[in-house]
């Protein structure tokens, strides 16, 4: 908030349009899935493809409940920017920031370092900038080091967060040349360090980009097509309906799959079976060979009527074709590292490396009796004259740590060894339920591995273990397999085939109920996610089109309706923009300007940017004035003042006619300007802000020259007043948001503080309801005894008495250092 409450209401009601609808409908999968459960359960849908709906709905919601990032909801704002040796910033160089709504315009000439800092910015939260996209971006890449600053590059962005007393930071390094590869940190109060990977922003960032540079403005437009269907499409919040349709749509395709199959196969089987000079060949063909549904009761006794005298004896064979032993390749290689293991641990034994633990041991404790000890000139251990003098420490020290490092080297041996023995047993697999009598031996002796606890003799029982039960494992593959091939006359070859159709063709055929079902489902789901897209996509086109509605001014273009055409995995999908031009529909890339192609970007770029769902409560724009005739200037500035009442919104310009337009409109913004000196030296300076505005009216007034008395006991305190309370609401907004409120909510509750002194609690406490006497003892120790005076000479200034004012210039000055000193919440411990 930037001034009383009273002055904003218009644009806080322009806000709620322009997002309350939207926020309600696209606040999160659970709200979407639980308006379309109410919808699928008052529908006439029948119950099979209901169901089928419900148990998508339900899976759908569930997993996102389980993905889902806690902290995604909490409302991020810029604090400031730090950059140095990156692009046109050396030394390092810091663009401070106030963490809340309002507009902050960033000025200076082309060169001055303005574009540095938020290029900075987008390259740490996004590892890229719309100049790096470009395709003669070769030579930014290559050179995109400061020439003036040896120092490593690096980018700092300090970030308030919802609930956080005290803000984090995401830090940007690079190591190498590669403007791509940045290293990032991110540290959070509370939280630690962590990889900026893991905060879980990703999504948001591409979905609800908060960078807007010159170049994407282009993009907006210009971008392939299903490019621009998925950036407005990402916020509607329909994701979790397109995941419960391809839930639905995998059910479909392995039905439908799988009967495509069956019916395919049909053809061959039917050719094997007609060959055959076999009466049950015969009737497999009638069922098989005939039209609709096979007679599967007839199949399955055909399938079964074989004879039972040697089934035993074809499953035993079968059983002992698929019998798989040892890997002898896994095997030898696992025995080769067990006899290296124990050939290390025997040079480490060798090398007296086994005893280097003991022996540190004793020079560590004979240390320690040496340093406990010093008078005593006898040694502890052997008794003898010889005193343990420092000397002796020193090589006793060294001792010690050589000792050490051979101990950690025979721990390292034995270590291996063991790990060397553990793999080698895993690979002896328990003896199956069933073996061929050949085989029994064989497996037992390979089990019997895994009870030898010497590792060489476990090498060597090993290996000739699994080589002699692989032996006689493939010997009885092949003889079974050469038996098989006897038995298996013509129509028990047919026969097995036609039973495995049979498996597959039963679930395939019973499944045709399902199939319709399903389809079913999705023509409902994919008409009422159709419905709800449109819902969804009013409030966002209404938003656009009222900012198009302020940046066309004299523009004879009307921008009718935004449509998206397609769906989201449709190969053709693509934003569609209805304009018309003197009432004459036309195509909008075809007839507009580069200024109104600009203004209609800006249309579809904002409220994306400014959507309830985002996480960030910031937007950077960079350069958004180019090609704008000075009407739709006007515009922009009256557009960006509505959305900082709800957002922070920072932009980057050298065009001063923007500034000028923010003042002419008497609109609050904080103006910062960036110069840059000799070796791309650069500093910001602070122009003035919303409490600098409302200072320089006050001081305005009193070089006003013969004006009635009233203006200094009236007016003066009562434009004082506004400078209290425009500090004040800058505190009470950042306290409230470190206290985790939403910005909704914070705003109702700055909006209930009509009193200055309300105010005031507000700013000090973030509790309005402190009693005065609370907020006079909080003014005394931060801003000296005279700050209560001063406020009392504000109050009193709008009683119909008003206020003495001896010394206006000191009263005035008076009042900017307490709204300098109140202006922001002390820091928590």
């Amino acid at each position: 908030m930037t001034g009383h409450p009273a002055q904003s209401e218009p644009n806080e009601a322009s806000a709620s349009n322009d997002h309350g609808d939207q926020g309600d409908q696209s606040r999160g999968g659970s709200s979407t899935l639980s308006r379309l459960a109410a919808r699928l359960e008052s529908s006439v849908l029948a119950e099979g493809p209901r169901e089928l709906l419900r148990g998508a709905l339900g899976a759908t919601a569930a997993e996102s409940g389980a993905s889902a990032i806690p902290h995604l909801d909490q409302r991020v704002f810029l604090d400031s920017i730090s950059v140095n040796g990156f692009r046109g910033i050396g030394r390092k160089a810091r663009l401070p920031l106030t963490a809340k709504p309002g507009v902050t315009l960033v000025v200076g000439r082309n060169g001055s370092g303005k574009s540095s800092f938020a290029e900075g910015a987008e390259t740490a939260l996004t590892g890229r900038t719309a100049r790096l996209d470009k395709q003669r971006g070769e030579v930014w890449r290559r050179h995109w080091r400061n020439l003036h600053d040896g120092a490593e590059p690096k980018v700092e962005v300090r970030l308030a967060i919802a609930g956080d007393p005290r803000l984090s930071t995401l830090t940007c390094t690079w190591s190498g040349d590669d403007v791509t590869a940045p290293e990032l940190e991110f540290r959070r109060p509370g939280h630690g360090r962590r990889s900026f990977a893991d905060i879980g922003w990703e999504r948001a960032l591409n979905d609800y980009s908060p960078f807007l540079s010159y170049a994407d403005l282009d993009k907006v437009l210009n971008g392939r097509p299903s490019e621009q269907y998925d950036s407005v499409a990402a916020i509607l919040g329909l994701g979790e309906l397109t995941d419960a349709d391809e839930r639905l749509q995998g059910i479909e395709k392995a039905l439908d799959s799988a009967l495509k199959q069956v019916e395919a196969e049909r053809p061959a089987l039917v050719e094997a079976l007609s060959v055959l000079d076999d009466p049950r060949a015969v009737r497999a063909l009638a069922v098989v060979g005939g039209a609709g549904d096979p007679d599967f009761v007839e199949l399955d006794a055909l399938v079964t009527a074989l004879p039972d005298a040697d089934e035993g004896r074809l499953r035993e064979l079968r059983a002992t074709a698929t019998l798989a032993g040892p890997d002898l390749g896994v095997v030898g290689a696992a025995v080769d590292r067990l006899r290296e293991a124990v050939a290390v641990l025997d040079d480490v034994r060798a090398s007296g490396a086994e005893d280097a633990h003991q022996r540190a041991e004793l020079l560590t404790k004979a240390l320690e009796h040496s340093r406990r000890h010093q008078d005593d000139d006898t040694c502890p251990v052997c008794g003898s004259d010889r005193p343990l003098d420092e000397t002796w420490a020193e090589r006793a020290a060294e001792q010690v740590a050589t000792l050490r490092r051979e101990a950690a080297t025979a721990r390292e041996a034995r270590t291996g060894l063991r790990d060397a023995v553990d793999a080698v047993r895993y690979l002896v697999t328990p003896v199956p339920a069933w073996l061929p009598a050949p085989l029994v031996d064989p497996w037992e002796e390979w089990q019997a591995c895994r009870a030898i606890d010497d590792a060489e003799r476990l090498a060597a029982r090993a290996e000739t273990a699994a080589l002699v039960l692989a032996d006689a494992c493939a010997a009885l593959r092949e003889e079974a397999l050469r038996e098989l091939e006897k038995l298996d006359e013509e129509w028990r070859a047919c026969v097995t085939r036609l039973a495995g159709w049979l498996d597959r063709a039963r679930p395939a055929y019973a499944g045709r109920t399902r199939l319709r079902q399903v389809r079913a489902a999705r023509k409902w789901l994919k008409e009422a996610c159709a419905e709800l897209r449109e819902e969804r996509l009013r409030p966002f086109e209404d938003h656009s089109q009222r900012i198009w509605e302020e940046l066309r001014q004299q523009s004879n273009v009307d921008l009718r309706s935004v449509r998206l055409t397609g769906s989201e995995k449709a190969n053709v999908r693509k934003l569609v923009m209805d304009v018309a031009v003197d009432g004459t529909e036309a195509a909008a890339l075809g007839v507009m300007s580069q200024g109104e192609l600009h203004s209609l970007a800006l249309s579809l770029f904002l409220p994306r940017a400014a959507a309830p769902d985002s996480p960030f409560g910031f937007v950077v724009i960079d350069d958004p004035v180019q090609s704008m005739d000075p009407a739709k200037v006007h515009g922009l500035a009256k557009v960006l003042h509505d959305l900082g009442e709800n957002r922070q919104i920072v932009v980057f310009t050298h065009d001063t006619r923007l500034q000028r337009a923010f003042t002419n409109q008497e609109f609050p913004v904080t103006v910062l300007e960036v110069e840059r000196a000799d070796r791309s030296l650069v500093t910001v300076n602070r122009v003035t802000d919303p409490v600098g505005q409302a200072l320089a009216d006050a001081r305005a007034l009193i070089r006003t020259r013969n004006l009635p008395p009233v203006a200094m006991t009236h007016v003066l305190p009562s434009l004082c007043r506004a400078v209290l309370e425009r500090a004040f609401f800058e505190a009470a907004w950042l306290r409230l948001h470190r206290a985790g409120l939403a910005e909704h909510e914070a705003e109702k509750i700055v909006a209930g503080a009509l009193t200055l002194l309300d105010i005031a609690a507000l700013g000090l406490f973030g509790d309005p309801s402190k009693r005065a006497s609370d907020v006079y003892r909080e003014l005394r120790r931060r801003c000296g005894p005279g700050a209560v005076d001063l406020i009392r000479h504000c109050q009193e200034g709008a009683h119909p008495s008003g206020t003495s004012m001896p010394d206006p210039y000191r009263f005035v000055d008076d009042i900017k250092a307490v709204a300098l000193a109140v202006r922001k919440p002390e820091e928590g411990p």
